[in-house]
């Protein structure tokens, strides 16, 4: 990882702490897990935050490579993403179109379930996070349904802990669909960014402990 993929990762992390959607303690996931750390990314939630999250995502996306056509959000988190990371990309000089979907279909005005510009070419889906993996897989389908083709996935954050089987759900997202699966941060990067953060370290030894008891190998 260069130089330059390492600082926005850690200012990243630096930035979801300080809004407090990175937070430390015990969190019971929906795996039953006790974790020692919790993401909720709905807390971005005010004009700046949101600007600044799409700047990161962008970031990620960039340092990638993947190319793409355009960018999809699945509903509801997946919505506003969308809008703020084309803007960013926008203004790196990448313009790009950007659609998401209703819940349910409309049945008048422009109908259908799909909102903004019409799927086509090789799309970037937009999320959170990947847990079970249910929004991306939905999100394919319709992409597909739409006869264009799923490039990638961006999340703000892979866990990198084992589901159901050996595997992460990244790891099974990627398996599965056949997409690599863009994170601004990971567990990984997260451990390394405590490790230069005195006011944290308590925290360190359960995350530790806990990357030990449920990781995945990411090599």
């Amino acid at each position: 990882m260069s130089d330059q993929a390492l600082d926005f990762t850690q200012q990243f992390i630096a930035f979801a702490i300080d809004k407090q959607v990175l937070r430390f303690g015990e969190f019971k996931t929906k795996a039953g897990r006790l974790s020692p750390y919790f993401f909720n990314a709905g807390l971005f939630n005010d004009g700046e935050s949101l600007m600044k999250l799409g700047e990161y995502y962008a970031a990620a996306i960039v340092q990638s490579g993947i190319p793409f056509d355009m960018l999809f959000g699945p509903a509801y988190k997946g919505i506003t993403l969308a809008a703020s990371i084309s803007i960013a990309l926008a203004r790196r000089g990448i313009n790009v179109p950007y659609a998401y979907n209703r819940k349910e279909a409309k049945d008048h005005g422009e109908g259908g379930t799909i909102v903004g510009a019409p799927l086509k070419g090789r799309v970037l889906i937009v999320d959170d996070v990947i847990s079970a993996g249910t929004s991306v897989r939905e999100s394919v389908e319709m992409i597909r349904a739409a006869g264009a083709t799923p490039a990638a996935v961006a999340i703000a954050i892979d866990r990198q802990e084992r589901g159901l089987g050996s595997l992460s759900a990244v790891q099974e997202v990627e398996q599965q669909s056949g997409m690599p699966v863009i994170s601004i941060a990971s567990l990984s990067s997260l451990i390394d960014y405590l490790k230069h953060a005195p006011e944290l370290a308590t925290f360190q030894p359960a995350i530790e402990a806990y990357r030990n008891e449920y990781g995945v190998n990411c090599a």
